[in-house]
């Protein structure tokens, strides 16, 4: 059954343009957060690795059926996140289905998150990606892994991931900030090297999903 679910949700998601879409979740965080970021990020990946994404992201609710209609999610916030009994099945099935979350913290989630993630995936734990996963990888090189975009507490950048059947389909990018460098260049004022690394590190993520 879980094989044919998976090969109706690539059939549908082949079948139109593709599109990407924002998370908006429970619990009081602010999910509406960097609303610049997914804009340029899409811009710039079908600039330059020759995506096809509608140009305005979705907004999508985790326990919604629409949720199976976006290849990639992302989700970002500064505070607390409650996922419903309803939202926790939607994700497992998306995600065990072929679906991809990425979770980037925005300062202050990860206490919340890290045990909703644990509601979505009982029995399997967040691990550490190693720097030569394909993510890191191509189009464009990251030998030493995640980059750091934004600093906060000194803390290195770390990525974090579930795997299904040797795919990953939740990335939690950990004191990075990828959704700040991707951001219109007057928010917060970064160096063109800065947003340059973060938008590089965004395609390789939406190269991941669409070519795995």
């Amino acid at each position: 059954m879980k094989k044919i679910f998976y090969i109706v949700f690539l059939v549908s998601i082949s079948s139109f343009s593709q599109e990407i879409a924002l998370l908006k979740y429970s619990g009081g965080g602010d999910w509406y957060a960097n609303p610049t970021s997914l804009p340029n990020l899409i811009k710039y990946c079908n600039a330059n690795i020759n995506t096809k994404i509608k140009p305005k992201p979705g907004t999508v609710e985790p326990s919604s059926p629409d949720l199976l209609s976006y290849p990639f999610v992302h989700m970002t916030g500064h505070g607390n996140v409650v996922f419903s009994d309803s939202d926790v099945i939607n994700l497992r099935n998306y995600l065990s289905a072929g679906g991809f979350l990425h979770i980037d913290d925005n300062y202050g989630m990860d206490q919340y998150i890290r045990k909703e993630i644990k509601k979505i995936f009982p029995s399997t734990d967040l691990v550490e990606i190693p720097s030569n996963h394909a993510i890191f990888q191509k189009p464009y090189l990251f030998s030493s892994g995640l980059p750091k975009i934004h600093e906060h507490d000194g803390k290195r950048p770390q990525a974090f991931g579930i795997f299904v059947e040797n795919k990953l389909v939740l990335l939690y990018t950990y004191e990075c900030d990828l959704g700040d460098g991707w951001e219109d260049p007057e928010v917060h004022n970064d160096p063109i090297e800065v947003r340059e690394k973060a938008l590089k590190m965004g395609a390789n993520i939406i190269n991941y999903i669409f070519n795995w």
